[in-house]
């Protein structure tokens, strides 16, 4: 018996909704040039969906039924519901901000010749650095402002084609497509203007802040592709976009927690800072951020040490960071029968050197709502002779030990400045995220 021919009209839909949701990222990451902006964007859209401020510097007063959020440094953000029903612990998602870029140095106009101005920047990250060549690039992060006796803290995007770190010339280096170690001090460095006249970038930085030169203090700057994203391939499966890792995640996260109300389980959402230089910053993973949010929710609930002790132990963390997709043109770098594709669905990643926190009970809780939803998965590991990198769930149970499983989407080109990934994942991953933090 032939099988039935698939809707082509259902199949449609589902393309365009695969799309639509792709789409919707990839202009929240385009507005989302650095850690900063994304906080921010997040922050704007929080409050209109009715969720209200919270200031670590301040008493907390929660109710329930309602949504909160709290930042801190500007680039994490946590983000929870107070379920109606008795609380009974914590259903947590944790993802990560920040990208491997280029960061701008303090005085970094560089003099070349008496000819061009470039500018001196360092390396944020495990970054790759040849795709940053002959791309239009700008500037963006935060600026700090006198005001007062004190300051006050300025997002700044120049938003156009500002700078751009140019190749050698074949010419000049014949040997150059059998590899180049580059020197991040030496070959990385962006032209930014004609002549060496000093103070045209500090000038430039205070007009986009949109303050006087003489006021500017400090600032957290850092280069940005402008490459517009794309949804490409024959069916539309693929995209590429600056930042997927994490922001894919981050932004699935952060729709999911917005329609989250719990059931009985508070949903949790916490997306730190600085996971791609070890977490080990007063925002990061390894910070106390996430348990002094936990801490303070319970005391605002009443809640005695039995019942926060008990809360913990019922308490379970997605954490969400991507991970490799099989190499079309380098198979052998992938594990030999977990082989992770784009459009394969949510990727639950073990390591048993313990990089992620996924054990057998972790990984069972969640493929059971996998399952129960209809939400596709499939496994990550590395290649035993390739050790892999650690993300955010090894790091926060140091702090706030919950059963966690790690997972994440597949995706291409990770730490490149244009990375790809798969349209269907973004759904899979908002499905999870949302069904998750309602359970």
């Amino acid at each position: 018996m032939f099988n039935k021919r698939p809707n082509r009209s259902k199949l449609r839909d589902m393309e365009s909704n695969f799309k639509r949701l792709t789409a919707e990222l990839c202009s929240f990451i385009a507005k989302s040039p650095t850690q900063f902006h994304a906080v921010k964007n997040m922050e704007n859209a929080l409050e209109e969906h009715g969720f209200q401020r919270l200031d670590e510097r301040e008493r907390w007063h929660i109710e329930r039924g309602k949504g909160y959020f709290v930042q801190r440094n500007g680039s994490s953000l946590a983000i929870f519901s107070v379920p109606e029903k008795p609380f009974r612990g914590f259903s947590l998602v944790s993802a990560h901000t920040d990208s491997p870029v280029f960061k701008i140095k303090t005085d970094p106009e560089v003099t070349s010749s008496g000819l061009y101005t470039t500018l001196n920047t360092e390396v944020y990250g495990g970054l790759l650095m040849a795709p940053w060549f002959d791309r239009p690039l700008s500037v963006a992060g935060r600026v700090c402002v006198r005001s007062g006796s004190g300051f006050e803290e300025r997002l700044v995007d120049f938003g156009r084609d500002l700078v751009l770190i140019p190749n050698l010339a074949i010419h000049m280096n014949r040997k150059a497509n059998e590899g180049i170690a580059y020197s991040a001090q030496k070959d990385m460095l962006p032209l930014f203007a004609e002549g060496c006249t000093k103070g045209r970038f500090i000038k430039a930085v205070a007009e986009a802040a949109e303050a006087d030169e003489k006021d500017l203090l400090e600032y957290d700057l850092y280069l940005y592709p402008r490459t517009p994203w794309s949804i490409w391939g024959l069916d539309n499966e693929f995209f590429s976009s600056p930042r997927i890792d994490d922001l894919m995640c981050a932004y699935t996260a952060f729709r999911g927690a917005l329609e989250a109300a719990g059931d009985g389980y508070m949903p949790l959402t916490v997306l730190f800072d600085n996971e791609e230089t070890g977490s080990g910053t007063k925002q990061g993973a390894l910070s106390d951020f996430l348990p002094v949010i936990t801490a303070r929710i319970e005391a605002a609930l009443g809640m005695d040490e039995e019942e926060k002790a008990m809360a913990a132990a019922s308490s379970f963390m997605i954490s969400a960071d991507n991970c490799h997709a099989l190499h079309p043109d380098s198979p052998e770098k992938c594990d030999i029968t977990n082989k992770p594709r784009m459009n394969g669905g949510v990727a639950i990643k073990f390591s048993a050197a313990q990089k992620y926190t996924t054990d057998a009970a972790s990984a069972s809780t969640l493929r059971l709502l996998l399952e129960k939803e209809g939400i596709p998965y499939q496994y990550f590991a590395n290649n035993s002779d390739i050790p892999g990198g650690s993300t955010l769930g090894n790091l926060s149970a140091q702090k706030f030990s919950i059963p966690t499983v790690d997972i994440g989407a597949a995706q291409l080109a990770m730490h490149s400045p244009y990375e790809t990934a798969g349209t269907k994942d973004t759904e899979a991953l908002l499905r999870m995220f949302s069904a998750f933090l309602a359970r």
